[in-house]
């Protein structure tokens, strides 16, 4: 992944030393197809910032530092539209709150330190999260928390560089649909898994709560 395992820190290798020995096509797979669909929904938040006006390197900043897609969308979102920069980091802020049980549920995953458990938090996400959650073992759950956590963090910042880049080019971001590609992919892979009562409520009860 662009060379980045040579330049992680060494307490990162040792943790993820044992995990990544054991090949798993299934799991690289559904990584890849995630890592491709917030690669498209990052070239647009790139593209989206730096066309409504914002320079260039706020986007690439916020995606290094903070890496939360829906967060980043609704702090751009209020400073386009003419808002306060403690109203955007407020939304962004709002959204992320989502992440607090989120982190207890991957606590034993990212155990070994405080800069495993700060590099872990940074790459704690609704993808890297489901992952590690699906996966059963702990070997396992480490294995799909940190291979999807450091590939989409490079997935991310590559494509909202691009995005930044092509934003001079693509006015009307919202023209290509690219916001229906992420759930679309998310979708797909979270279909298998609604095959008993119990987990396809729990969904349908989230997905309700999500529209209301």
């Amino acid at each position: 992944m662009f060379g980045l395992t040579n330049m992680m820190p060494s307490f990162i290798i040792v943790n993820m030393r044992v995990p990544w020995r054991t090949p798993d096509r299934e799991l690289h797979r559904d990584v890849a197809l995630v890592c491709l669909a917030d690669g498209i929904v990052g070239v647009s938040f790139g593209a989206t910032a730096v066309a409504g006006g914002l320079p260039g390197w706020l986007p690439v900043v916020m995606s290094l530092f903070v890496f939360a897609g829906g967060a980043q969308f609704a702090a751009v979102g209020v400073a386009l539209a003419g808002g306060s920069p403690f109203a955007a980091v407020a939304a962004g802020a709002m959204l992320n709150t989502r992440l607090l049980p989120y982190g207890l549920a991957v606590a034993d995953v990212t155990a070994g330190g405080w800069r495993a458990r700060l590099f872990g938090a940074q790459v704690t996400t609704d993808e890297s999260v489901a992952f590690a959650l699906r996966a059963h073992g702990p070997a396992r759950r480490r294995k799909a928390f940190w291979t999807c956590g450091v590939a989409l963090f490079t997935a991310w910042n590559v494509a909202v560089l691009l995005g930044v880049l092509a934003g001079s080019v693509i006015k009307n971001t919202a023209a290509f649909g690219l916001d229906a590609t992420f759930p679309a992919v998310m979708l797909a892979l979270a279909l298998p898994t609604l095959a008993d009562r119990r987990t396809a409520a729990a969904a349908g009860t989230g997905a309700a709560a999500a529209v209301a």
